[in-house]
């Protein structure tokens, strides 16, 4: 649950976002016109990529190139709410401040490795003194104002060219410029164990309701709540084969609302509880 978000905008678009976030959550992250630098002021968030997965603990960060993603936050003993704050790398934005010159780390390198898909910092000492001071932004909103949003922009983008991470942070934004784009199944199988309701599902593909219905069947020849509601019973019994997680985790991990939503559904699919079919495994 989003317990508290703050946010900026430059030329219509968030720049520059503090999130307050209660455990567990899962975080849909569809950017394929956008790279985000992403700091953990508290708390830890995983990230999970196509080609890549990695933990981001408290005052270590990450830059996620354009593409869809998947992260989610557990409850942690460490910490209840877990604050993170957000940079947006918009195209348009860029364009504007640089423009006359983009900064070479935006500009493509001779080679394109298409498998990076994030560069983790860690302790950066700069940058835990650069997100000290947006804080202080964030603390007091009268004194922020676009030249301030630019400036701090650019900033970032400096100390970034800096970190030792910089020749892998320049193969991600320098795809900036170059907008990934996404099939039906791709953007479907991507958030599948997302809880996402079928509205959702349409926004994020950019389809009216009755038109992802449509495409939905061509695909997968079923209606998109009964086969994604299958595919996260069908993940469920994987991990409670294969895995100690408590049930409720298991609930979170496959995409359910909660525990006695999950527990419901499965018992109508398999005939017994969630507990009952890990205890049925174990002793056979």
């Amino acid at each position: 649950m989003i317990k508290e978000r703050k946010q900026y905008k430059l030329l219509e678009k968030i720049i520059f976002e503090k999130l307050t976030i209660q455990a567990p959550f899962k975080i849909p992250n569809p950017m394929p016109d956008e790279a985000c630098f992403l700091y953990m002021l508290e708390g830890q968030i995983n990230y999970q990529t196509e080609n890549q997965n990695v933990s981001v603990p408290q005052n270590e960060s990450v830059l996620l190139k354009c593409g869809n993603y998947f992260s989610q936050i557990k409850n942690d003993k460490s910490a209840t709410l877990h604050q993170i704050i957000i940079v947006h790398f918009h195209p348009k934005i860029l364009k504007s401040i640089y423009s006359s010159d983009l900064p070479k780390i935006f500009k493509k390198p001779g080679f394109i490795d298409d498998k990076i898909d994030l560069s983790h910092l860690n302790n950066d000492f700069l940058i835990q003194k650069y997100i000290e001071n947006l804080m202080f932004y964030f603390d007091n909103p009268t004194l922020v104002n676009d030249d301030i949003l630019i400036l701090k922009f650019k900033e970032i983008i400096l100390l970034l060219c800096q970190t030792k991470n910089a020749s892998t942070i320049q193969q991600i934004l320098s795809q900036l410029f170059s907008p990934t784009s996404f099939t039906f199944k791709e953007i479907i199988e991507s958030n599948m164990y997302s809880n996402f309701s079928v509205v959702e599902f349409a926004n994020l593909t950019n389809l009216s309701l009755s038109s992802f219905k449509r495409e939905f069947k061509k695909n997968y020849s079923d209606t998109p709540a009964n086969y994604i509601r299958n595919k996260k019973l069908e993940k469920s019994t994987e991990l409670l084969a294969l895995s100690e997680e408590r049930i409720t985790d298991i609930a979170f991990d496959c995409g359910f609302k909660n525990l006695a939503n999950f527990s419901h559904l499965f018992n109508t699919k398999y005939n017994c509880s969630p507990s009952s079919y890990r205890l049925n495994l174990k002793n056979k």
